[in-house]
């Protein structure tokens, strides 16, 4: 398994790239096919942010979905071993969840999606509403606004998979193309094993 550390705003010393090394191999016994892990460790410069010092982010690339995790803390070590933990953990709710999600999984998106209404909330009638723009973004209500775009290549996957790859990556929800209705679809997580997804239909007229 192949070990790349980056420092941002950070200088890191060859004992501690080491150090990292052989942290690392314990997501082994987790996952046997991993074969490349990038570790980012960054700096945050405010001074206000001291319990939130050093940022670490873990991405391990296997032959399956790309996994990741990150943390923050006073200093490296711990920022480190706390994205490590949470890492092992995904691996380890990833796996628990192949095994009890079979029989669960909805047949296909638009069973999961029935029944389901979009209720658009309304500012009240006496409520000031303030927009500014930042860049090309109409924002409405006080700020700030920080955007943060990230584009990924995608092929479609069945609800089971992106389930899975959710789980791997730990967010609470996960953006993908569903492989029997060919639309955008979001699934998300609701309470320990419930989940619920929500897709679009692409209308070019509308």
């Amino acid at each position: 398994m192949d070990v790349v550390v980056t420092g941002r705003h950070i200088e890191l010393s060859e004992r501690f790239r080491s150090h990292v090394a052989e942290k690392l191999t314990k997501l082994e016994k987790h996952d046997h096919r991993i074969m490349r892990v990038q570790v980012e460790v960054e700096s945050e410069r405010n001074p206000r942010q001291h319990d939130r010092a050093i940022k670490v982010e873990l991405t391990a690339f296997s032959k399956g979905p790309v996994i990741r995790a990150e943390a923050a803390a006073e200093d490296k070590m711990s920022a480190l071993d706390l994205a490590l933990d949470k890492m092992a953990s995904q691996m380890r709710k990833a796996a628990d969840r192949r095994r009890v999600h079979k029989a669960r999984t909805p047949a296909s998106v638009g069973q999961a999606l029935a029944g389901m209404e979009t209720i658009a909330a309304e500012p009240e009638a006496d409520e000031t509403v303030v927009e500014h723009n930042v860049g090309p973004i109409s924002v409405t209500g006080d700020g700030p606004l920080v955007v943060r775009e990230k584009s990924h290549s995608a092929v479609p996957m069945t609800l089971d998979q992106a389930l899975y790859e959710m789980e791997l990556v730990g967010h609470d929800f996960y953006l993908y193309v569903d492989k029997e209705s060919e639309r955008p679809a979001v699934v998300y997580r609701r309470r320990g094993y419930d989940y619920g997804v929500i897709s679009l239909d692409l209308d070019p007229q509308a």
